[in-house]
This record gives C-alpha cells, structure tokens and sequence, in this order.
C-alpha cells in the first residue's frame, strides 16, 4: 500500500541538511550555551549562527532574533508582552481577524477578560483581509494589529505589504504570524514596516519545539517568560541550542530554494485541483485561486462529511486533514471556514490538502483514484445526497 503525506501544512519532516546540522549538539557540542567555559561557548556561537541565518531570511538585523519553543509561544508572547510592556498606556485596543490560528484568537480573548478591546475583522469570501476595513477600526488607543501572513486552513496570502503600511502610517505597532509564509513568500521585516514576526520549525522541514519571534529593535516588550537573563534577558531558560541550530538551517534552505520549491509546488498543487475537478463532481476549491499558498488546498464536497473521507483515505494510506471539527456528535465549521461564509454543508464535507516538494504526478494521480472510489461510496450511503442538501444547486 502507498503511503502518501498530505498534511504538511501540519507538520514536515526533518530534511537531512538540517538532522546533519543539528547532530553534533547532540553529542560532542553539548554545553551550556550560558557557560563561560569553552564548551558553552562554542554551543553560543551556534546559536549566534542560527540568528544570523534567521535575521537573513526575513531581512532582520541578528539581535532582533529571539527563540521561543514554538509558534504558539512566539504569538503568545507578540501579544501578551507588548501588552504587559504598555499596561500603564490609555492604549487598549487590537485589531486582529477572524481567521487567526487559535494562539492568537485565544490570547485575544484572554485579554478581553482584562479589559482590552478586540476588533476581529472580517474576511472575504476568499479570506482576505479588507485595507478599508482596517484603515477604519484603526483609531488612537489601538495599541497593536495581529494579522496573519499567510492562513493556515485555506492557504490565503494576505496582502501584508499594504496592510502594514496602513498600519504603520497610524503610528500602530503591527505583528504578523508567518509561521506558514516562511519560505513559501518573499518576506522583509524592515521593507515591508513588520514590527513583530513568529515563525516556527516543524512547519519548514526543522524540527518540532523551537521558534522564533522576531522583534524589532524600534519597539520594547516585557517578558512572559521569567527566570535567567537569557535571550538578552526577555526570556529565562535555557536555549535548546540543537533545536535553534535546525530552525536557522532550515530558514537557510527554504529562502535558498524558494524560487524552485515554490515553482515545483504551484505546478503539482494546480496538477492536484484540475485532477479533482475532472473527475469528481460537486466539489469546491476554498480560498483564493491565485493569491495563495504554493503547496496548499482546501477542499469542499458536497454531499459527504469530511471525517469520513480523511478516515478513509488513511486507510489507503493517505494522509489529509479535516477542514471541521466533530463536537458533541455534530459537525461544526472551523472558525476559518465561518468567516469565509461556507455553508454548513460545505464546511462539513472540506479536507486540507498541503503538499511537500517530494510529491509526484503519479502520488496525485493515486489519492485521486481513491478519493474518487471514497466520495461515490460516501454520496451512495449519505442521507444528505437523498435529501439534496449538499451545498450544491441542482444536485
């Protein structure tokens, strides 16, 4: 049976430069990167290396780098340090969307019960944030704007050079989750006005529990993290040096390949939707067709529940992801495909499809022969075929 990996917008696996990069810090490099002695040292040029790699992927300057265990904490501490550092300021109002990772969206919500006020603003039907929309909920006690780069779900790139500018041309701190653009776009930090960055490891081909969060030297922001003075004292414990050793080459070599990797994954992520929308009817592509990311696809079938399709799939070996969540016995829409106005049958019936460089036209041209067996099986058995509510007209 073929095993094929379609959820890299998950997780990716470890490329073979970076395991050969990070190996020695597991064994002969061990030391304490705060140490004075050799040993330490020699593990703090290795972090010092992987800022400079980081800071030079994203245009940012080495001690604006700082690592965190992940993209969680890195939007945690975005949100929740700059509010702490300005906690004595008349500025209690973020901006963010409603289509945010759950760190974030979360965290606004924490902070609405101490009293901020949160604007989430809408999105399109294609997911993207309106410039008019923002440039009106701006005002004087917005302290910061959190909006993501590229999204998680659907694959949605925002159009981040603008909406920093407006941003910025209102004297607002702004913040951008790019834990999925990381490699996928051309992003400067400084040309493009980015005060605050998140990125993480696990989702470029490094390793899982390490980040990064990139911090303007023109803004300050309080600690979440307490304890010893590492990472210029903003945030206590030790550094994992082999996991900041992996993030910085992986950083290396997704901004190395970007043209060709981008390229290569257009090629076989457009290969992937022509395929599906010649040979099973009922289906609907999700997000912006051109403005989006070049190794991710959402899905939406009519007249099947998404659960089952992924479950059977990874019976055949095939690993996708869902685009809804199973509560209490029911399907309920993800926040991201509410925002975007799917409808309920839709929402229910849509699969995540994010693609690696390795994939193949023979790879596609297998889950489609079996997502196709999957879908008739499904529609043949589905009470919402017999009832014609499949979220599609003439059913």
């Amino acid at each position: 049976m073929n095993k094929i990996y379609l959820d890299n917008g998950a997780s990716t696996f470890v490329s073979n430069e970076v395991i050969n990069e990070m190996m020695p810090y597991f064994t002969n490099i061990y030391g304490n990167p705060s140490s004075l002695h050799s040993f330490g040292r020699e593990a703090n040029e290795a972090l010092d290396l992987a800022r400079d790699r980081i800071a030079k992927a994203i245009g940012a300057k080495s001690n604006e780098i700082y690592f965190t265990s992940g993209a969680t904490e890195s939007n945690n501490w975005a949100l929740l340090g700059l509010v702490e550092q300005y906690q004595n300021s008349d500025k209690k109002h973020i901006i963010t969307s409603q289509i945010e990772h759950p760190s974030i969206l979360e965290t606004c919500k924490y902070l609405e019960k101490k009293g901020y006020k949160i604007t989430y603003l809408p999105v399109d039907s294609d997911g993207l944030v309106s410039i008019a929309e923002l440039l009106h909920n701006l005002n004087n006690d917005t302290l910061l704007v959190s909006i993501m780069a590229a999204n998680n779900e659907i694959g949605t790139i925002q159009n981040l050079k603008a909406i920093a500018k407006t941003v910025k041309e209102k004297g607002v701190i702004f913040h951008t989750d790019a834990t999925q653009a990381i490699g996928a776009i051309n992003i400067n930090v400084k040309e493009m006005g980015i005060d605050m960055l998140t990125l993480s490891g696990h989702k470029i081909n490094g390793p899982k529990g390490i980040g990064a969060l990139y911090i303007s030297n023109d803004i300050s922001i309080a600690p979440i993290m307490h304890g010893g003075s590492q990472e210029r004292n903003l945030r206590g414990g030790t550094v994992n040096v082999a996991g900041a050793v992996g993030l910085g080459k992986a950083c290396e070599i997704v901004c190395r390949d970007i043209i060709i990797n981008s390229q290569k994954l257009r090629r076989m992520r457009d290969y992937f939707v022509d395929k599906v929308m010649q040979t099973i009817p009922y289906v609907k592509l999700n997000g912006n067709k051109f403005q989006r990311l070049p190794n991710s696809i959402s899905l939406s079938f009519g007249m099947i529940e998404a659960e089952a399709l992924m479950m059977m799939l990874d019976l055949e070996g095939i690993a996708v992801s869902v685009g809804s969540a199973c509560s209490t016995g029911s399907i309920v829409p993800s926040h991201v495909l509410k925002a975007i106005k799917l409808s309920p049958e839709l929402a229910a019936g849509t699969i995540r499809i994010t693609i690696s460089k390795n994939i193949t036209k023979e790879d596609i041209d297998y889950v489609v022969e079996k997502m196709d067996e999957i879908v008739k099986k499904l529609r043949s058995i589905s009470a919402l075929t017999k009832s014609n509510v499949g979220g599609f007209d003439n059913v």
